[in-house]
């Protein structure tokens, strides 16, 4: 089964370009990345084509003007690039492990969302890392354990690997565990959702939106914790301006009985 990955970025080169990086050391090779661009500038196009090249991993370019935060949209858009059966969504300032499309494969399940986790590093360790283009997704236990000791992540206990017992894993509606940083779920089930809600622009809740409606045409949540953790690497507090429009529009949602979403892969079609 083919992965497809859908990498989302805006304006963050530095990041991105680590990021596509890392996916070389994948010990999983069956996937590709679909970088879905927000509108960035040419930067982040130099990077694209840099990693073309040097990537031993199949990478599409999918990009849409700059008309604020969509990130629903270009999601959405990516998805309908996408050639594998199985998506990863996963933001742009979030580094993977190399075991992370391999875990990720060993995680899905029909009938079932994955709400992977993060590890958050200090600003100071993630000027560190972009600095020197730090392979930290190389890094050995005690090289994190120095890490943490210097407060340069938050925790050090999702990098640990535990076996994928039901007990651990089932999560049944719990849609507040669903977060945009690093989830999965089969491309059948996206679309029969109609995706992302395009509605949610800037700032807040197009994940918990995703997450309510797809639990309502019947999945569950399963945990990635202890499995699929990624490397957060530190940016200011985003704009939440839109937050307050954004969360009646949520309310909206848990008040009806919604599944598609209004504003989704169907309307970007037309």
């Amino acid at each position: 089964m083919l992965i497809s990955v859908i990498v989302t970025t805006y304006n963050r080169p530095d990041a991105l370009s680590l990021i596509l990086k890392s996916f070389n050391y994948q010990t999983d090779r069956n996937f590709e990345v679909i970088v879905a661009d927000d509108g960035s500038g040419k930067e982040t196009r130099k990077i694209i084509n840099r990693m073309i090249i040097d990537s031993n991993y199949p990478i599409t370019y999918v990009w849409q003007e700059d008309e604020g935060f969509r990130l629903s949209q270009i999601r959405n858009r990516a998805s309908l690039k996408a050639k594998g059966d199985y998506l990863i969504f996963l933001d742009g300032d979030c580094i993977p492990r190399p075991s992370f499309i391999e875990i990720h494969r060993k995680l899905a399940q029909k009938g079932f969302l994955v709400a992977g986790n993060r590890i958050s590093l200090s600003e100071q360790f993630t000027q560190t890392v972009l600095d020197k283009e730090e392979k930290i997704w190389n890094y050995s236990l005690l090289e994190w354990i120095k890490v943490f000791s210097q407060k340069g992540i938050d925790r050090l206990h999702p990098l640990f690997v535990f076996p994928y017992f039901d007990s651990l894993r089932n999560l049944k509606d719990n849609w507040k565990k669903v977060r945009g940083c690093n989830f999965a779920l089969f491309k059948e089930d996206y679309f029969k959702v109609n995706g992302c809600d395009c509605s949610y622009e800037g700032w807040g809740y197009e994940d918990s939106d995703l997450a309510i409606r797809l639990i309502r045409s019947g999945l569950k949540i399963k945990s990635g914790r202890y499995a699929t953790g990624v490397f957060h690497l530190y940016h200011r507090e985003n704009d939440r301006t839109s937050e307050t429009e954004n969360l009646n529009k949520l309310n909206d949602v848990l008040n009806s009985d919604r599944i598609k979403a209004e504003n989704g892969i169907d309307q970007l079609k037309l």
